[in-house]
């Protein structure tokens, strides 16, 4: 990126400092002398709540990535929710997003890459004009051809007048408390429910582990999952970026998952993509051996150790090849097979097969690694 800073980007820079003000100084200023009244945090709180999962299961997994079919009514229910959020039209967001994992890291393409500084790529790209935040329209052809998100694109700044300040001020006039709600479900939640976002970019790719690739900075962090509707596994999403869950475990903290899940089993949502569990395995197990090349080669292990270690990755490594064969086969096989039952029968079996003989030698591996990890302190 270049060392010369562009000029400020002016409207953004007053929308921030405006909002900032109202939900830092205002909000609090107005709660200690008047109050807000429970409609006004129950509207908040219902706002950012339908806004984030608007983020994450509409602009996000289905716009951004096409993890999952959607229904008209739930791709509408996205659009006005996703307005509320404020963070611009589902075809300008997903231009930038698909570029930020088109380049990811890449100082020179990707629009907040983390390698430019923490403030950089949590706020500092909307406050300049930067080259790397330009939009490329090209990036979502197959977007432009829904009128849906044509038409929302086209009445953006409309729509969020209408709905971030107009619902407010009407709700407001409604239970006699204009100020209070404008504050609180408007520059508070705003405040609130971007910055969240904001951490996706930043803190998902500084702090958390690197459980399925080190190619990128991408973290996983429960933590942050927490507050911004499952996307906080961000590390399991740059490796597997079409699955429709970014917490592939039933445990993680994902409501965007099981949102779409629950559309999916009332009929709004379908053909939801989800990664093979041998290619996540496959993965994780991968990162583990890296793990353990790592801590060979600083010369703690005995050369034992290191030959049960090699002996499970050209095992690790036979498996792969086998489960890669067992695809080429498939794709080979062509569409006639995908059609027999019989043919199907067999390509799932035997992939299942691997499957389980992949799981049981991630079993042992974690096995392993702890003896060896027990044994080196024994040694200290």
């Amino acid at each position: 990126m270049t060392t010369n800073k562009p000029p400020l980007a002016t409207a953004n820079l007053i929308y921030f400092v405006a909002v900032h003000l109202l939900a830092l100084v205002a909000a609090p200023l107005w709660a200690l002398l008047v109050g807000f009244s429970g409609w006004a945090w129950l509207t908040a709180g219902l706002i950012w709540l339908f806004s984030g999962l608007s983020i994450t299961a509409g602009y996000h997994r289905l716009w951004s990535h096409r993890s999952y079919q959607a229904t008209w009514p739930l791709k509408l229910f996205f659009v006005i929710f996703g307005t509320f959020a404020l963070q611009n039209s589902v075809l300008v967001w997903c231009a930038r997003h698909r570029l930020h994992h088109r380049f990811v890291d890449d100082t020179e393409r990707d629009p907040h890459s983390i390698r430019t500084g923490f403030w950089h790529a949590h706020i500092g790209w909307m406050l300049r004009h930067w080259p790397t935040s330009e939009i490329d329209f090209d990036q979502v052809k197959d977007l432009e051809r829904d009128p849906l998100l044509r038409w929302q694109h086209r009445h953006y700044w409309l729509l969020t007048w209408l709905l971030n300040l107009g619902v407010p001020v009407l709700l407001g006039v409604l239970i006699g408390e204009v100020i209070g709600m404008v504050l609180l479900a408007g520059a508070v939640r705003l405040v609130f429910s971007q910055h969240c976002t904001f951490f996706i970019n930043s803190l998902a790719h500084t702090w958390g582990k690197r459980h399925y690739t080190d190619s990128n900075t991408s973290r996983d962090n429960a933590w942050l999952a927490l507050v911004t509707w499952g996307e906080g596994y961000h590390n399991f999403h740059h490796a597997f970026q079409a699955d429709y869950r970014n917490g592939v475990c039933w445990w993680h903290f994902d409501p965007g998952k099981w949102l779409i899940a629950a559309c999916s089993s009332v009929g709004l949502a379908g053909s939801l993509k989800r990664t093979p569990a041998f290619r996540i395995r496959r993965a994780k197990m991968t990162m583990q051996f890296r793990q353990l090349e790592r801590e060979l080669a600083s010369g703690h292990a005995s050369e034992t150790w290191a030959e049960a270690i090699e002996r499970e990755y050209q095992q690790f490594m036979d498996i792969v090849s086998q489960w890669q064969a067992v695809q080429a086969e498939r794709v080979q096989a062509g569409t006639a097979a995908a059609r027999d039952r019989w043919q199907r029968h067999k390509f799932r079996q035997r992939s299942r097969e691997l499957d389980r003989t992949l799981k049981d030698q991630a079993r042992r591996l974690a096995c392993l690694q702890q003896q060896w990890h027990e044994s080196s302190r024994d040694v200290v």
